[in-house]
C-alpha cells in the first residue's frame, strides 16, 4: 500500500500547482509542444517553464523529446493511474 501512497502523493505534489496544472490542460489539447510555446502559453519565462516540466516530467506525468535544439513535450504514454483518474478534470 505504501508504494501506490507514494505513486499517489508525487502525483499529486506535481499537480498541486496552477501554471503545472495549466500545462497538463495545454498538452491535453495541443498533444504536444516545445517548451517555447508552452511558456508563451502559461506567461512564464522558458527558465519556469522548464523547472515546471522537468517537476512533471520526474512524477512521469510528460515525456520529452528532443528534436535538434528544440525539446517537445506531451502527456506519459503511461501516466500514473492516479493522474490517469484526475485527468478529465483537468
Amino acid at each position: 500500500m505504501l508504494v501506490g501512497m507514494t505513486e499517489l502523493e508525487r502525483s499529486l505534489k506535481a499537480l498541486a500547482n496552477r501554471r503545472r496544472l495549466a500545462i497538463v490542460r495545454y498538452l491535453k489539447r495541443t498533444r504536444q509542444a516545445s517548451v517555447s510555446d508552452i511558456a508563451a502559453e502559461i506567461r512564464l519565462s522558458f527558465k519556469a517553464t522548464s523547472n515546471h516540466l522537468a517537476l512533471l516530467a520526474g512524477a512521469e506525468i510528460l515525456e520529452s523529446e528532443k528534436v535538434g535544439l528544440l525539446v517537445f513535450y506531451r502527456l506519459a504514454e503511461r501516466l500514473p493511474r492516479a493522474v490517469a483518474r484526475i485527468l478529465p478534470l483537468i
